[in-house]
């Protein structure tokens, strides 16, 4: 990952935010604006527990920019450490399974989803623009396509296969 400027820690927008269901613009990833869009999504990733991904519309920007780093899940076996990918496409998928999704935006519901457990996606770094193909499986996966998802608009409650697949969050003491 190319050297990023230091990163600001930004609010979070919860749904039904507009901005949560709009599709996400491509960018120039050397753009200084997009450079330090990457950088605080990090940093807003960073201190917020349990987050492994964050993608521009959970902070108000309509753009095809996210974070992921699910280092330390205790779900995680492969794993690229922390990174910010900007036009990301899933080139393929496969191995759906149903799974437990929550999202920051989202705060009090968790969720059925399924999504491939096998991926690869295509993206563009910030800073250098150069495009890169991650292949990884399992959380990683998840986490991937979750953030793609928000890229174009939509929120893990858009894939739940109805009100059956939607639950409570629990809050653990």
């Amino acid at each position: 990952m190319p050297d990023l400027p230091v990163g600001s820690i930004l609010q979070v927008v919860r749904a039904p935010h507009p901005v949560l269901a709009t599709a996400g613009i491509e960018v120039d990833p050397r753009d200084p604006a997009i450079v330090q869009l990457a950088a605080d999504l990090l940093a807003t990733q960073v201190v917020s527990p349990g987050c492994v991904g964050l993608a521009a519309q959970q902070v108000g920007v309509a753009a095809r920019v996210f974070s992921v780093d699910v280092s330390g899940h205790p779900k995680t076996k492969i794993c690229h450490g922390a990174f910010v990918l900007c036009n990301a496409v899933i080139e393929s998928a496969t191995r759906k399974e149903r799974g437990r999704e929550g999202c920051m935006s989202v705060p009090d519901f968790t969720g059925d989803v399924a999504r491939a457990r096998r991926l690869v996606v295509r993206g563009q770094l910030p800073v250098t623009g150069e495009w890169v193909t991650i292949e990884t499986d399992g959380f990683e996966a998840v986490a991937l396509q979750h953030e793609i998802d928000h890229t174009d608009g939509l929120v893990f409650l858009d894939r739940v296969a109805g009100p059956h697949a939607v639950h409570p969050r629990r809050t653990y003491l």
